[in-house]
Order: C-alpha cells, then sequence, then structure tokens
C-alpha cells in the first residue's frame, strides 16, 4: 500500500513528465518544419499556409528568439475563444464535450472545498486506526484522513450523512443547469445551422420485398403513395464491402509505388527490389516499382469488374435506402413516425449526415441486428469477466510483495527506499493503464458487429460498453479483489463479529491505488495527449518518403479527432470517483480537479487547433453522459450507505440515506422526460420555420440536385450510377398502372410517377 511519501515520489515523477511534454510541445510547436502536426485544422480550413523564410535553416527551425521568451503563450490562446465562436469553428460535438470537463469542475470543486474543510478535521481527529485492535490492519498516514478513522458508533458519522446530502444536491441542480443549457444550445445550433443533406433525408430499413418489382421500385412507389406532396428522390443501399475493400487495398498499393518512386529518384543508380512473399520476408526479388504498377493494374480490373457487377446485380441491392423529401418538415414527418402497420417493416429514423455513415453495415440483413447484439451482450459479459482475472494478476505484481515473490533475486534493489517508493507509488497506476490500451478498439469492433450505421452511434455504443468495463473492472474490481488481497491476513483473523467493521475500513484505503492511477493517466498521459509524438513522427515519416506536392503533404497530415468512446467512460470514471470518495476519503479530490481543470485547457487547445471532427452529431450523445453520472451518484450512495452501516454507526443515520437512491432515480426521470426529447426529436415548428425561411431567400434552389450525390457510396464517387429520377413538382401527380400483375386492386395498383415513367 502506497504511503504519504510514495503518493509524494508519484506526484514527483508525473508532475516533472507533465512539465517535460509541455516544454518540449511549446518548443515543438514554435518550429515551421512541426507547423503543419500542430496547427492542420487551420490548414484544412484554407486558413493557413506553410511559414516561409529567407534563410536555408528558417524553413526548418524558428529562428525568431523571442518567440521562445513566449512559448506558454497557448495557454490563454486556448482559452480565448468564446464558445460561440468555438462552436462555429469546430462543431457543437467538440464544444459540449469541452463542456464535460467543465461540468466535473462545476460538480467537484464545490465539493473538495467544502469536504475538505469539513470531513479531513472530522476524521483526522477520530484516531480509531491507532487502536491497538486494528494492529494488524495496513494503513498509511492518508488512511487517517478517511472515514475508516471514526470511531464505531461515533456522533461524527453524522457530518458524512449530511454531506452526502449536500454533494447529491448539488449535483443534481449542476446536471439540471448543464442538461437545460446543452438542450437549448442543441436547438439554437438546429436552428441555424446551413443546410445539410441529413435535414431532408431518411433512412429506410426492413422493405419487405416484392415479386413484381425491384427494391428501388418499391421504395419509389410507398413513398409517393404515402408521402405524396413531399417525396423528392430515393438513393438505394449497395452492398460494396468487397468492393471497398478493394478500393482500400489499391491506394495502399499506390502509396508503396510512390514511395519505391521517390525512392529510386534521390538514387537513380540502385532500383529498389522487394520479396513476394508475406511481408516482403521470402519469396522471389523484383523490381519494387514494376511489382506495384503490375499489382495495381491488376487491382483496377477488378474494381472495375466487381463496380459494374454491384451496379447491375440486383441482389447486390439491400433493402434498405436514403429517402430525400423537398422540406425539412416532410422529412421530420416521416423519420419520427410509423410508416406501415406492420412495425417490423419500412423503418424509418433520420440519416445521419453523410460523413458519419458507416457504409459496411448497411448491408447486414435487418433480422440479423437482433442475433448480433445477443452474441455481443454474451461476448461482453465473458470479456469483463475474463479481463478481471489478468488485471488482478498485473495488480498483484504492482507491487513490492508480488514482484518479490515472482523475482527474489531483485529483494535487496526493491527494498531501497527510494526505489520501493517508486514502485508503490507509480507502477500501480502505469500497469493498469498500459493494460487497457487494447481494450478499446476490442470494443469498437464489437460494436460494428452489431451492425450500427453511423459512425456517431458506433462511439456511442463503444463508450457505454467501456464505461460498463471500467465500472466493473476498474472501479469495483479495484476497490472489492485489491482491498481484499491487501487485508487478507486481518480479514482470516478476524472474529465474526468484526468482519463488517474491517470491510468497512479497509474499502476507503484503496484511495492511494487511485490517486496513483490519476496522476499517471490524468496529469501525465493528458499532457502526452498535446505534445502528438506518434503523429509527429509518422508526419516526417510520409514527409520524407511519400510528399511530392503540396497536396501530398496535406495528405499526410493526421489531425485525430476526439475519440468519444474511450475519453468520455475515463471521465465517468474520475466523476465518479469523485462523488464516491468526496465523503470517505476527500484528500483524493484535488488530484480530480487538478485532472479536469488540466484537461480542459489541453483538449480545448487540441478542438481549436489540431483534431478535425469525422461528424456531426448536434451533442445527441449528452443523454448517455447525463445517465452515466446519475449511475455513479447512485453508486457513490449506496456505498456510502454501505460504509455507514459497516462501519457500525448510529442505527438511526444509515437509514436517512436510503432516500437518496430514490431522489437520485425520480431525478433522472424528472430531466429524462423534460429535456432528452430534444436529442431524438426534430420539432416540426423548428422544422417549419428553416423550411419557410430558406424558400423566401432561395427561391430558385434546386434541392434535387443538392441532394443528388449526397448518399451514394464513397467507392462510387465519380461513377455513373442508375439514379433515381425524383418527383417533378410541376407534374399534376398521374395516376399510372404499375408492374405488379397479381395484385392490381391493391392500393398500390396506380402509383405516382413522372412524365419520364409514364411515357
Amino acid at each position: 500500500m502506497a504511503t504519504l511519501q510514495d503518493i509524494c515520489v508519484a506526484a514527483a515523477i508525473n508532475i516533472l513528465s507533465a512539465f517535460a511534454f509541455l516544454v518540449a510541445f511549446a518548443i515543438l510547436r514554435l518550429q515551421p518544419v512541426n507547423d503543419r502536426v500542430y496547427f492542420p485544422k487551420w490548414y484544412l480550413k484554407g486558413l493557413r499556409s506553410s511559414p516561409k523564410s529567407s534563410a536555408a535553416l528558417g524553413r526548418f527551425v524558428n529562428l525568431d528568439f523571442k518567440m521562445y521568451m513566449r512559448f506558454l503563450n497557448w495557454m490563454p490562446a486556448a482559452l480565448k475563444m468564446p464558445e460561440p465562436e468555438l462552436i462555429e469553428h469546430a462543431g457543437l460535438d467538440s464544444a459540449v464535450y469541452i463542456r464535460i470537463y467543465l461540468l466535473g469542475l462545476k460538480i467537484l470543486f464545490p465539493i473538495t472545498i467544502l469536504t475538505l474543510v469539513v470531513l479531513v478535521p472530522v476524521n483526522w481527529t477520530g484516531k480509531t486506526l491507532e487502536l491497538a485492535q486494528f494492529k494488524n490492519l495496513t494503513f498509511s498516514n492518508i488512511d487517517k484522513l478517511s472515514i475508516s478513522n471514526i470511531p464505531t458508533g461515533s456522533k461524527r458519522f453524522w457530518a458524512h450523512l449530511v454531506m452526502s446530502y449536500v454533494c447529491s444536491f448539488w449535483t443534481f441542480y449542476v446536471l439540471y443547469m448543464e442538461y437545460k443549457k446543452i438542450a437549448t444550445m442543441r436547438l439554437e445550433f438546429l436552428a441555424s445551422e446551413c443546410r445539410r443533406p441529413d435535414q431532408f433525408t431518411v433512412l429506410v430499413r426492413n422493405v419487405p420485398p416484392d415479386s413484381d418489382e425491384s427494391v428501388s421500385e418499391h421504395i419509389e412507389h410507398f413513398f409517393c403513395v404515402n408521402h405524396p406532396d413531399h417525396y423528392l428522390s430515393h438513393q438505394v443501399v449497395h452492398n460494396a464491402v468487397e468492393l471497398a475493400k478493394l478500393v482500400e487495398k489499391k491506394n495502399s498499393f499506390q502509396n508503396w509505388l510512390v514511395y519505391y518512386q521517390n525512392k529510386y529518384e534521390r538514387n537513380p543508380l540502385n532500383k529498389p527490389t522487394i520479396k513476394t512473399g508475406f511481408w516482403g520476408l521470402w519469396g522471389s526479388r523484383v523490381d519494387a516499382i514494376d511489382h506495384y504498377t503490375d499489382e495495381i493494374a491488376k487491382l483496377s480490373e477488378e474494381e472495375d469488374a466487381e463496380r459494374e457487377r454491384v451496379i447491375i446485380d440486383p441482389k447486390a441491392i439491400v433493402p434498405a435506402a436514403f429517402v430525400s423529401f423537398k422540406t425539412r418538415w416532410g422529412a421530420a414527418v416521416c423519420a419520427q413516425t410509423q410508416q406501415s402497420k406492420d412495425p417490423t417493416i419500412w423503418l424509418t429514423d433520420w440519416a445521419p449526415e453523410p460523413r458519419d455513415v458507416f457504409w459496411d453495415n448497411l448491408a447486414i440483413p435487418y433480422f440479423e441486428l437482433t442475433i448480433r447484439r445477443l452474441l455481443m451482450a454474451v461476448g461482453l459479459f465473458f470479456l469483463i469477466f475474463f479481463f478481471m482475472i489478468p488485471i488482478a494478476f498485473v495488480q498483484s505484481l504492482a507491487n513490492i510483495e508480488g514482484i518479490e515473490k515472482v523475482l527474489p533475486f531483485l529483494k535487496p534493489l526493491i527494498e531501497k527506499k527510494v526505489v520501493k517508493s517508486v514502485i508503490q507509488g507509480f507502477l500501480p497506476g502505469i500497469a493498469l493503464k498500459i493494460f487497457l490500451i487494447v481494450l478499446p478498439k476490442i470494443l469498437m469492433t464489437m460494436s460494428k458487429i452489431e451492425g450500427f450505421t453511423s459512425l456517431s452511434s458506433l462511439e456511442r455504443r463503444s463508450a457505454q460498453k467501456y464505461h460498463l468495463f471500467i465500472l466493473v473492472n476498474v472501479f469495483l474490481g479495484s476497490v472489492v479483489t485489491g482491498t481484499a488481497l491487501q487485508q487478507l491476513h486481518q480479514f482470516i483473523d478476524a472474529p465474526a463479529g468484526e468482519f463488517a467493521k474491517t470491510i468497512g475500513m479497509s474499502v476507503p484505503m484503496k484511495a492511494t491505488f487511485f490517486i496513483t492511477y490519476i496522476m499517471v493517466d490524468g496529469w501525465a498521459g493528458i499532457a502526452a495527449e498535446i505534445l502528438r509524438m506518434v503523429p509527429l513522427v509518422i508526419f516526417h515519416l510520409k514527409n520524407t518518403f511519400l510528399v511530392k506536392t503540396e497536396q501530398d503533404r496535406e495528405q499526410a497530415m493526421d489531425p485525430g479527432f476526439l475519440s468519444f468512446a474511450t475519453s468520455e467512460p475515463r471521465i465517468q470514471l474520475y466523476i465518479l470517483l469523485g462523488l464516491v470518495y468526496s465523503v470517505i476519503t476527500p484528500v483524493l479530490l484535488p488530484f480530480i480537479v487538478a485532472f479536469f481543470a488540466f484537461s480542459f485547457l489541453i483538449f480545448r487547445h487540441q478542438i481549436i487547433n489540431v483534431y478535425d471532427q469525422k461528424y456531426e452529431s448536434g451533442a445527441s450523445f449528452w443523454p448517455d453522459v447525463h445517465r452515466r453520472i446519475i449511475i455513479g451518484l447512485i453508486i457513490a450512495q449506496i456505498i456510502h450507505m454501505g460504509l455507514l452501516g459497516a462501519s457500525g454507526a448510529d442505527k438511526s443515520t444509515t437509514p436517512c440515506l436510503i432516500a437518496l437512491p430514490i431522489l437520485t432515480l425520480w431525478f433522472y426521470i424528472f430531466c429524462k422526460g423534460r429535456f432528452e426529447s430534444a436529442f431524438v426529436r426534430f420539432p416540426l415548428q423548428e422544422a417549419m420555420v428553416k423550411d419557410t425561411l430558406e424558400r423566401a431567400t432561395e427561391p430558385n434552389l434546386n434541392l434535387k440536385t443538392y441532394l443528388q450525390d449526397a448518399y451514394i457510396h464513397p467507392v462510387f464517387k465519380g461513377s455513373k450510377l442508375d439514379i433515381p429520377v425524383a418527383i417533378d413538382e410541376e407534374e399534376n401527380n398521374p395516376l399510372v398502372p404499375t408492374k405488379r400483375t397479381s395484385r392490381q386492386s391493391s392500393i398500390h395498383s396506380f402509383d405516382v410517377h413522372d412524365k419520364s415513367h409514364s411515357s
């Protein structure tokens, strides 16, 4: 268990690491050669160009030494941009994501001040851990500041009960005001944003088969009959998964071809060669340029053949389509209503914006989705369960006793005071962080298998899985198994009547582990984020071997993006820790507050200068954020009840806490009914206002042309697809026979066609 000295050593290591990262960043960002690494967003917007210098050295190194004196000016600059300008610059998703860090500060900063002033003196003067009956219990000076140091049956527990109520009601207030603010921001954003294809488009899935008509014809007939005044056009979805793989492979080969061509131009006397076997490790040696030229030619032929097959083959068309309407109002009505008396067919929902579409999953048959999600739910259960075993093993090795047991020859070195402090104060946190690196990719793959059709929904689903994993394995696993292992001898020797007391006093002692984890992940880890070491190295490698033109240099940039699937669950863990330990061990809270303040500064800078978001969902993720904070608050309240009961508090105190989870559930239901509709539905009134304003300001707008190519699969861009002809507004909706021969008396016997069809 980490002592106060160990915590100080860990703090020194992490603070020095964070400072080193920040200084390195401040210097590297000033160099002209790194300008596209640290300011890519401005290049993508066309508002920045490569620095020019008359001196040859000046193209690579900043020779203006006055700028080095102001190397920290990026900090006030990151805070200077007002929020409305930030929304216009980076989008609402990015601006609201930053507000999650601000929300953590709003909740925990006042709680930190209050609990340090009220509870720390109450805990410190308890002196329970120094009693002889607890001499076998492992504890540190930090634990004397926790609830474990309060005597059994003491009236002091009333202070903790009152603080639990204060923390809960303050959290209610902050969450309500933030939910109200974000809902207003979203509605204002949707009302003020420019015209986008997804405002007029609905994704239709599970189109029922028809023996007489193709999928495209069936869709056109259905919407001409049921939405005659608003239907405009539609684009069927093709199963182009194999074609996309060919295109990706071809692009990879083209990059290698450019690399070897550049290499040959630099050294014409030595023509590059490669081996044709696996990863170039074996096989016959051939000319690299000729090899990739031939491979690209073969892939081009395969690509053309596959593209032609996908376009012509009716089996390559899946029962789904993007249906566009003449007005936002018409799209809103269709997206938010049931289209058929059978609720399992003609399923409609708002279409993601074109860059948000995850095309691979559109080809999945709708009936498979339930089975896929059931299998992934079972898989997630086993992943969480089995991951607990290696995490517990790694944590057992990340302490003095574990290392001495596995590597006994290191005992003389480990017993040295400095080495011991580093191991106990730094190693547990870094071991856990390293072990969790691969997890987000596994969870994202599982979400893709589940069949979600947009990148934003994939990220939200992955975030949900990651949050559950962190909750069970990192928080509950570390608290329960970690503490139980550390205090195993005390648990075995304790009388049956004292067992509950031992649990009540041992659980708060895991605060020292979380302090080390917060410093590793939340201090040094966030500072490493701004340095962007991996993108820096990759950019210079591409710039050296692949870049010929300015366009190539722009493509070599990797601005990155906010990974909601991994970052938001981490924020939730820190909020959970703050809510849990606010009453138990308040000394942990300053470390969390420092994380939120530091992260707010770092990510605001990154959003302004670096990240280029892949999509814009209008902050549709906020209900998930709110719900997970509520879950954390309920967990904290239950733990507080359990600890007060296990610690032998006055019998009248514990029942007083039962009302808190009930109040929290009521608060969640109230906020859900009050605000959530703003994130899942688009008001018809707002849609009509935007439509009316657009007709007044742009009476000659050709919406059909604007939407024509919006939802074509990227692999078809530039090729001629058989796009369905839209209904002509000037046509008086003539009725013409369909191709059906067996159901002439049905409602589809006469449908709407334009002049080209009727002729």
